[in-house]
């Protein structure tokens, strides 16, 4: 697809995957374990004194999480949007594969549901040549900020946002936004920074970080 920008005006996409934006294949994603599933960090084992005394460790409280549950709806208040959830896979070369609705994001369906134990992740384009996408204001998120992610089971998971930031796509950091870290969080990605109009491309991408909050079960709440 030719991504050619219209005007002085960045007006094409460049999300991960493809060329340059987030291009994982399927052997690091076994690594970081969103393949097939999502472990617990192991907790702390006990230990004994010189005297041998047995030293009690009381058992710390199992993190917030939700059971796997497909992610249908998307609610970010913060910036006024509310939109419904695709799905998304690996593409034949084992990169990520991107929406292809500017105006529609999608749930990386290889790893943990938003809610789960791990890191769900979910992908929206910047902007189009007719204007902006579904991402557009991502990087204009603050700390604290709700996101909100309704699942088929008719539960909805409430996560904030913990920190907004931008990497060049060769310092992309795949472990901390697809890897497990022994809770349950959500990470959005989109594509940010300056636009090269020689590969018609962003260099950078845009990471939200966000920590679940809440488990809301049965009919969804207003947000």
């Amino acid at each position: 697809m030719a991504r050619t920008p219209l005007g002085a005006r960045p007006s094409r996409w460049a999300l991960v995957g493809g060329a340059a934006c987030l291009a994982l294949t399927g052997a690091v994603l076994l690594g970081l374990g969103v393949v097939g599933g999502d472990r617990a960090l192991p907790g702390p084992a006990a230990s004994a004194s010189a005297s041998h005394a047995t030293v009690r460790t009381l058992p710390s409280a199992a993190p917030l999480a939700a059971v796997r549950s497909v992610p249908l709806q998307l609610r970010v208040p913060a910036i006024g949007l509310s939109v419904a959830l695709t799905t998304l896979g690996e593409n034949a070369d084992g990169t990520v594969q991107v929406p292809s609705n500017d105006r529609q994001p999608g749930w990386f369906r290889l790893g943990p549901t938003p809610g789960e134990l791990g890191s769900a992740v979910i992908l929206g384009h910047v902007d189009n040549t007719s204007g902006p996408g579904v991402f557009f204001d991502l990087r204009t998120l603050a700390t604290g900020d709700p996101v909100f992610v309704d699942r088929a089971d008719g539960s909805s998971v409430e996560f904030v946002v913990n920190s907004v930031a931008s990497y060049p796509h060769e310092q992309f950091p795949a472990q901390r936004v697809y890897g497990s870290h022994g809770s349950s969080a959500l990470q959005l990605v989109t594509c940010g920074g300056i636009f090269d109009h020689a590969t018609g491309g962003y260099l950078s991408n845009i990471v939200v970080y966000t920590s679940l909050v809440k488990v809301t079960a049965g009919p969804h709440p207003n947000a």
